[in-house]
């Protein structure tokens, strides 16, 4: 009986104990390289394989890993469970490049926009009602990235020797991800990346660079990112680590 191949947006499971693992499956276009499994910041658990890979490949190497994959979800689920839903009021800790700040809203009927002041992200607005502190912060958060993003991608792209000029990018918020390159060479960031340290924009940054000369996760690619970035793994830790923080706005 013939075993089955990925299929995009399938979700599969294993068992592990008295635990049911889900995940994902994605081939990589990589002959004969290893299998990597990951597990992003909202608990999604992804297998990537070789092309030529079965799911029973699949599953074997996710279960090799069972045990630090279920430790990964566990903390995950205790962050979460330490992170409050905001409230978009006075008091509230939001970020911007690492730091944190202080919210304060106050109202006025004269005018409308957001500054950082002393160690708070005032928002002065007529209407004080979470929604609209919210879509204020929105929008600051987009504008301050535009230009945020902007510098750090003609800087990170600048040494390097396969990258011309600086690429083609746009922003869009994901789920599961803090940036993405599409086939055709567009950088996508996530805004929310613009409240995390600067090393850790420019980890994402490179990360999406270095798949304009290496168009897959194989071990080329995992080469030339650390050839560049030499403590990678720590930064890309140190960014997991605070991203249900980062994403809770």
């Amino acid at each position: 009986m013939t075993d089955i191949r990925a299929a995009p947006g399938t979700i599969y499971s294993v068992r592990y104990g008295d635990q049911c693992l889900e995940f994902s499956w994605r081939p990589r276009a990589l002959a004969g390289s290893k299998a990597r499994i990951h597990v992003y910041p909202n608990g999604q658990v992804e297998v990537e394989t070789p092309v030529s890979a079965c799911l029973t490949d699949a599953k074997k190497a996710l279960l090799k890993r069972a045990r630090w994959v279920t430790r990964h979800l566990r903390e995950i689920e205790e962050r979460n469970a330490a992170v409050l839903e905001r409230q978009y009021v006075s008091g509230e800790t939001v970020f911007y490049m690492g730091r944190r700040y202080t919210l304060k809203v106050i109202r006025s009927d004269a005018e409308q926009h957001v500054k950082m002041l002393r160690g708070q992200l005032r928002v002065t607005t007529h209407d004080t009602g979470p929604l609209a502190v919210k879509a204020l912060l929105v929008g600051w958060y987009r504008g301050r990235a535009e230009e945020v993003f902007a510098r750090r991608l003609s800087s990170v792209s600048a040494p390097l020797s396969w990258v011309d000029k600086t690429p083609p990018w746009a922003m869009r918020e994901m789920k599961t991800q803090w940036g993405s390159c599409s086939p055709r060479g567009t950088i996508l960031l996530n805004p929310h990346l613009v409240k995390t340290p600067t090393r850790c924009m420019d980890y994402v940054i490179l990360h999406e660079l270095c798949h304009l000369k290496e168009h897959n996760h194989s071990n080329e690619f995992y080469r030339l990112l650390k050839r560049n970035m030499p403590d990678w793994e720590d930064v890309k830790a140190r960014l997991d680590g605070m991203s249900e923080l980062y994403l809770n706005a």
